[in-house]
């Protein structure tokens, strides 16, 4: 039996086929949409944002860090003065003097009074003494009963001890010198009132601060200042410091200021502030770029860590201290780095002591080399998580003078192996990660074969 052809049959089979056909493709179009519109809106912004920079291989010196890895630390002993081999008289001592029949006076016919014994305080370093207290007055001399005023400053106790045994013979208040025998000690020495300001340690109850790097950014840092007391021939940097707190720590700048309270280095630093902005802020101009404030030459400056074989250039004398002169030490707060794109944003410290390079700045971040584009800065679907192709490239926006930028660019293969491609992080850089547009367009390659080449073969035919 011969079947006929019937047209109607045949295109109502045509007209399936195209369906399905039509169906399958408006299906491929619409998932390959999808990945597509995904990848772009999670990270593809190498091929859709592109940063263009200067290879960090080609940066002038200017705009590279300088390595602090080799600096050695300052030697304590430099903050302290001398020590004592005499102690020298001066305003604000106290005596214990005590002279037989004359201080306590007492008349011929009864027995002298014994003198007092005076004990020195906790802190003090001075031993038992004996006597009255006799004060050393502002213009170095001392009052005793009889006598004249007797100028004592810059002598020791022995020269004092025979200066009023000779006063009293020569007033003739005492004829017989054999028995004159006065007995002069240091009852209380001077002391000094210096004002410490630190801002190295944070108070228990601060705020808003995570650890970063080794210190605590954003703690409250406004209760660290005390007014400390420092005994004669301790009146030196070092004991102001000791007695504060110790060296600066990790918080502070690896300096310590000193600010000097007489007038005249009050009235230079105050010509010198006003001299600089005379000079380049009176006429400002829209194309002058006006420099940073410089070192101010009355504030002495002590680098608590020096290059090798740098001498440090402060004077002896820099290092003592007078009544109402400030030790400040100052918090390191701004030396942070920030990083965005696929890096976990952030705001980062970076280490007082010693260097950081981007691939430490990276792993300090949360993404290290073995881990680049897992989290990034997309978040949800990213192009990394389909495609597997670890970002290659690091951009750093370094701040130059007069609010300009310089953007460097890392090739993280290279950094890997040539430690002259991992530049060191400076204080306000900016670490981006991004893609290079070529694994950009591996990972879709590899992200549109996993999602739909894959469930296309698993499609029934």
């Amino acid at each position: 039996m011969s079947m006929e052809w019937n047209p109607m049959t045949t295109n109502k089979s045509k007209v399936g086929i195209a369906s399905r056909l039509l169906q399958r493709l408006s299906k491929t179009i619409s998932m390959t949409s999808c990945l597509v519109v995904a990848s772009l809106s999670t990270g593809c912004t190498a091929l859709t944002q592109p940063i263009t920079g200067i290879p960090v291989r080609r940066l002038p010196p200017q705009f590279l860090a300088q390595t602090k890895n080799n600096l050695i630390a300052l030697d304590p002993a430099r903050l302290s003065q001398e020590p004592m081999r005499q102690y020298l008289l001066d305003s604000g001592d106290v005596l214990g003097v005590y002279i037989e029949g004359i201080l306590p006076y007492s008349s011929a016919d009864k027995p002298p009074e014994p003198p007092p014994v005076n004990f020195p305080g906790e802190n003090s370093t001075l031993d038992p003494s004996i006597g009255f207290p006799i004060a050393v007055q502002e213009n170095g001399t001392i009052a005793l009963p009889s006598i004249a005023p007797i100028k004592v400053k810059g002598m020791n106790i022995e020269q004092v001890t025979n200066l009023i045994r000779k006063a009293y013979l020569d007033a003739k208040i005492v004829r017989d010198g054999d028995k004159l025998r006065p007995s002069v000690t240091i009852l209380k020495e001077r002391t000094y009132n210096v004002v410490v300001v630190r801002q190295d340690q944070s108070s228990s109850n601060s705020q808003g601060g995570n650890a970063k790097g080794g210190y605590i950014r954003g703690a409250d840092q406004s209760s660290s200042g005390k007014i400390v007391k420092l005994a004669a021939y301790r009146n030196d940097v070092l004991n102001a410091l000791i007695e504060s707190g110790g060296l600066p720590g990790v918080n502070a700048k690896n300096e310590v200021r000193i600010l000097k309270s007489n007038k005249a280095n009050q009235q230079a630093r105050d010509s010198f502030i006003q001299q600089f902005y005379q000079t380049y802020y009176s006429n400002p101009s829209p194309c002058s770029c006006p420099p940073p404030l410089p070192d101010d030459p009355a504030v002495t400056k002590i680098p608590m860590r020096l290059p090798p074989g740098v001498v440090p250039t402060f004077r002896p004398e820099d290092i003592l201290l007078e009544d109402g002169d400030v030790v400040y030490i100052e918090s390191r707060d701004a030396e942070v780095f920030y990083t965005g794109g696929l890096l976990p944003g952030g705001e980062w410290a970076i280490p007082r002591d010693y260097d950081l390079d981007v691939l430490g700045a990276m792993a300090m971040a949360g993404t290290g080399l073995s881990s680049r584009g897992q989290g990034g800065g997309g978040g949800g679907f990213g192009i990394g998580s389909v495609g597997g192709v670890p970002p290659g490239i690091l951009y750093i926006l370094r701040k130059t003078p007069c609010n300009g930028q310089v953007t460097i660019e890392v090739d993280l293969s290279e950094a890997t192996t040539d430690p002259r491609s991992r530049p060191l992080v400076m204080p306000g850089d900016t670490l981006i990660l991004r893609y290079k547009p070529c694994e950009e367009i591996l990972n879709f390659g590899l992200g549109s074969f996993f999602t739909f080449g894959i469930q296309a073969l698993l499609q029934p035919r």
